[in-house]
């Protein structure tokens, strides 16, 4: 386990465990800045940075049994990152544990989301790029095809995304665009009708909230690969996860890129979001 540190709070085993914790320390695919392999580590460490009791939510942390357990590994190519990832990732969905993944870059969701059955859940991105290229810099797996791959197993209508800021003209000029509100428009109109949106578009009653932590603007978020400014407010996050609410089947944050941010503050807001959708978790089992 990196610097001996489980996940703060994680003290379960994995049969007793209502959540699981996967570190992905993958960032081949990156195409501006590397270094989100080293994120688990990092906001592992940053966990223990928070008091005990969960004020807003009157919970301990973090409220429910966790089990973490530690990285898988990180091969060179994408194809084989993705069985990695579904060694640890498919078992925790088929026994209905709470799955929450530390990346990495965003290509690690691709292989989260093909754990679950078609139609079974449906995706949210927070995301400043829509990242639904059909392929980028010669793989289909990269970071900038995440929603699209997501598209192909779930369906459109599964799909969603959040805080959109940055848009390819191939990603805009087709018939099918990924559905998805701007930074800009919920700047206007505010978090909970983007929400809502998402929400009311997507079929499945169950949701997997994925976090690229790019969605949230670079002055709250400085240490990540592909900074794009004009993004979300940190409490913008925190309002989707509790709009969410008990409809929140998983959770994964990516693209903390620590080499970018010597002070540690994105790796800390990482650790302190995975701690709201465990809380927002743990009020929906009661």
């Amino acid at each position: 386990m990196p610097y001996g540190l489980s996940y703060a709070g994680a003290g379960s085993d994995y049969d007793g465990a209502d959540a699981f914790i996967l570190g992905i320390p993958y960032d081949r695919t990156s195409s501006f800045k590397a270094g989100a392999r080293e994120a688990p580590a990092h906001i592992r460490r940053a966990s223990y940075g928070f008091e005990e009791i969960h004020f807003e939510h009157g919970l301990g942390l973090p409220g429910i049994s966790v089990f973490d357990q530690g990285d898988c590994e990180a091969p060179f190519l994408p194809e084989d990152m993705m069985g990695e990832v579904k060694f640890f990732m498919a078992p925790a969905v088929r026994d209905g544990k709470f799955t929450v993944a530390i990346g990495g870059e965003h290509s690690v969701n691709i292989p989260i989301i093909q754990c679950f059955k078609k139609s079974d859940v449906a995706l949210i991105t927070i995301d400043a790029h829509l990242d639904s290229r059909d392929e980028y810099l010669g793989t289909r797996y990269s970071h900038a095809c995440v929603t699209r791959r997501a598209a192909e197993h779930l369906g459109i209508d599964n799909v969603f995304s959040l805080g959109v800021r940055s848009i390819s003209r191939e990603e805009l000029e087709r018939d099918d665009v990924i559905p998805h509100v701007t930074s800009f428009e919920i700047r206007e109109t505010g978090m909970e009708r983007a929400v809502r949106s998402a929400l009311d578009h997507v079929r499945s009653e169950r949701v997997y909230l994925s976090l690229d932590i790019d969605g949230i603007d670079p002055a709250y978020a400085p240490g990540t690969g592909t900074p794009e400014p004009f993004g979300l407010d940190p409490l913008d996050v925190k309002k989707a996860i509790n709009i969410i609410g008990d409809r929140l089947i998983g959770f994964d944050v990516t693209e903390v890129c620590p080499p970018a941010d010597p002070s540690g503050i994105t790796s800390v807001l990482a650790a302190r979001l995975i701690n709201e959708a465990l809380a927002v978790r743990s009020k929906s089992l009661g």
